[in-house]
């Protein structure tokens, strides 16, 4: 096509206040990508390659699995060993190597067997995409862990060194002034879901640079496995601003910028040019902003929320999984969820995730109690924080402004014989907690020491939460937990941990309350709603449904989260919830053929099949090589159409 044809779609797709260089590299550079063709699950799919460069390229690639008929039509005979493979039988061949070759795979003493298998799944990931999700979905709880927390996290301690091959979109200070146009390089016309870091707090790990891309890999392939994103509309993005980590600037093998991070507004700059890059291309993608230090995560948040489709999965989806797990205590001890606002929770660090799940406790707290201002001014005496400094109160200098709220007066701390700056084991003693919540990154902080104190809990059950990632961060064993305080409690942690064997035929549970059982779910109901903002009312549906997803003879007995096993079926129902909810908060305008108006009138089993219908499945699609004239073109998607409607009938 000739570019003087198409300039008037030029005007049309790119704002006209941004300068002509720009808008002419955006054109030219969507031009370019037009050959990238995406495939819904099984759907037959017009490819702009042939021969070598199909088997190179992961979206597209089948390996054994091409047919004769497609080796023909592709140009692929002769290329490939003779046997047609089904794609059940590549599973299992790939299945015995990886369980051949994972205690091998290893570079020395220090690579350990979960980082080996990482390096096997991500070379399955380089060369064949479709298999890979279907080996991901169909084994995600031995596997989440692998490409999830906590191997996730010596991925991006070790990621200079693990690189291979480029995966998502790098930004950095140097591009400055040319974001726009660099969205534009991303061959996808259509990005439904955008991870994005900085790097400045990879889990409990501090500053790991651009290294921290890992992160955003791994929670994206979250997105595909559980919510059925198509993996071809996901976009990992690593946005460098530079790191202070000392070691990484004077390793000559690291791969980002080394230079001390930017700070202040040449910070909010380059966050507000990439924001504006990234909607300006892809108006309805949503973007979850992960791993960015307490500092600028609430910042951040509340300068985009109410703008973009946008969330914090640290400050929002952390505390949506905690406020499901803590109904869940409350359902364990026999009691209505509606007796939330009786506990008495002692929370262990007021980083963004600590406060985030403060800020949400609150929230649902104030609405059980009437949703006034006197029920969300009362819920905050329910709280004790313990930080670095001990206990928070109001005669503390330099408070954290997002933590100030939840100071505790000085005269209620005395009531409880207690002194700003007091111990965890302190606090626990005096306050005799319901929950002992830990989100403060440090390995060990429930000591034996705190731990017996809450042996005098006044609760029937008490909860112990060591949510911290990777599991060398939490703040206690489940082992730990059961045998000091004893084997009535319920547990829960960030990471996986086995279940302890209490004797006696007893099982102490470990419940995983990992945010993979939410963001997923928030994700996909955001998009199926088509809401233009992700709303507390969203975010409280998300995990008001995880709260009841759990039998009650399962609760009784201390398992308060589902099974990672079931994690797909989980999604479903928390976006069917989310999608409900912005329904209900006319916040729904829409997705694809279903209007805000069929949306309303689904009832909610047809809003879980709606969801289920749209999550991506893991089938090779049928490909049909395109042909480079353009009246080829255009009987090739003529025939693919032909094709498509015959398939519906």
């Amino acid at each position: 096509m000739a570019i003087s044809s198409s300039l008037p779609r030029l005007l049309r797709r790119t704002p006209s206040s941004l300068p002509l260089r720009w808008r002419l590299r955006m054109f030219l550079a969507g031009e370019r990508s037009r050959p990238f063709t995406t495939c819904e699950g099984s759907r037959p799919s017009i490819v702009h390659k042939r021969s070598l460069d199909i088997l190179h390229d992961p979206w597209f690639n089948k390996g054994t699995a091409f047919s004769m008929t497609e080796r023909d039509r592709l140009d692929l005979r002769g290329l490939l060993p003779p046997n047609v493979m089904t794609p059940q039988q590549q599973i299992d061949r790939f299945m015995v190597d990886l369980k051949r070759l994972e205690l091998n795979a290893s570079d020395g003493p220090s690579d350990t067997n979960a980082l080996a298998k990482w390096r096997i799944l991500n070379r399955l990931h380089d060369r064949n995409e479709t298999m890979y999700y279907k080996v991901l979905i169909e084994n995600i709880k031995e596997y989440a862990p692998i490409v999830y927390t906590p191997t996730v996290g010596r991925v991006c301690q070790n990621y200079s060194g693990l690189f291979r091959r480029p995966r998502g979109m790098y930004f950095s200070a140097a591009d400055h002034g040319e974001m726009m146009s660099m969205v534009y390089n991303w061959p996808a016309e259509q990005v439904d879901m955008i991870v994005v870091t900085d790097g400045s707090r990879i889990l409990g790990l501090g500053d790991l640079g651009v290294q921290g891309i890992g992160i955003a890999i791994g929670k994206l392939d979250l997105y595909v496995a559980a919510a059925g994103i198509n993996p071809q509309r996901v976009l990992p993005v690593m946005i460098d601003v530079g790191t202070n980590n000392e070691n990484l600037l004077q390793d000559p093998l690291y791969l980002g910028l080394q230079e001390h991070r930017l700070d202040g507004e040449k910070y909010l700059s380059v966050i507000d040019e990439f924001m504006e890059a990234v909607f300006t291309r892809w108006p309805n993608v949503i973007v979850q902003f992960e791993d960015f230090q307490s500092k600028w995560a609430f910042k951040l948040l509340q300068r985009y929320r109410s703008t973009y489709r946008m969330f914090n999965d640290d400050v929002q989806g952390t505390a949506g999984v905690a406020i499901a797990g803590l109904l869940g205590a409350v359902r364990a001890q026999g009691r209505p969820m509606i007796d939330f606002p009786k506990l008495k929770i002692v929370v262990a660090g007021a980083g963004s995730a600590g406060i985030g799940v403060l800020n949400a406790a609150r929230k649902t707290m104030a609405r059980m109690l009437g949703n006034n201002e006197f029920a969300f001014e009362g819920a905050r005496s329910q709280f004790w924080v313990v930080d670095a400094m001990g206990l928070l109160t109001e005669g503390r200098m330099n408070i954290d402004p997002e933590a100030l709220p939840f100071a505790r007066k000085l005269k209620e701390s005395e009531r409880h014989g207690l002194h700003e700056g007091a111990s965890l084991a302190e606090v626990v003693t005096k306050v005799k907690p319901d929950v002992l919540l830990g989100l403060s990154a440090v390995g060990g902080l429930f000591s034996k020491e705190v731990l017996e104190a809450l042996k005098d809990s006044s609760s029937t059950r008490p909860a112990i939460f060591a949510m911290s990632n990777p599991t060398q961060n939490a703040e206690c064993t489940p082992e730990e937990a059961f045998s000091t305080v004893g084997d009535h409690i319920v547990f829960a942690s960030g990471s996986p941990f086995h279940d302890v064997n209490l004797g006696n035929g007893k099982i102490g549970h470990c419940n995983q309350g990992n945010n993979m059982y939410l963001f997923p779910g928030i994700g996909l109901g955001t998009l199926l709603s088509g809401a233009r903002v992700i709303s507390d009312g969203m975010l409280q549906a998300a995990a008001q449904c995880l709260a009841s997803y759990m039998k009650e003879e399962e609760v009784l007995n201390g398992i308060i989260y589902p099974s990672i096993s079931s994690i797909r079926d989980i999604t479903k129902e928390v976006a069917a919830a989310v999608v409900r909810e912005a329904v209900a908060e006319d916040l729904a305008e829409g997705y694809r053929d279903m209007d805000p108006q069929e949306l309303k009138k689904l009832t909610q089993d047809e809003t879980v099949a709606y969801v289920k219908k749209n999550m991506w499945e893991p089938h090779y699609p049928t490909l049909y090589k395109c042909y480079t004239s353009p009246m080829g073109q255009q009987i090739c998607g003529f025939i693919l159409s032909l094709r498509v409607a015959a398939s519906h009938l």
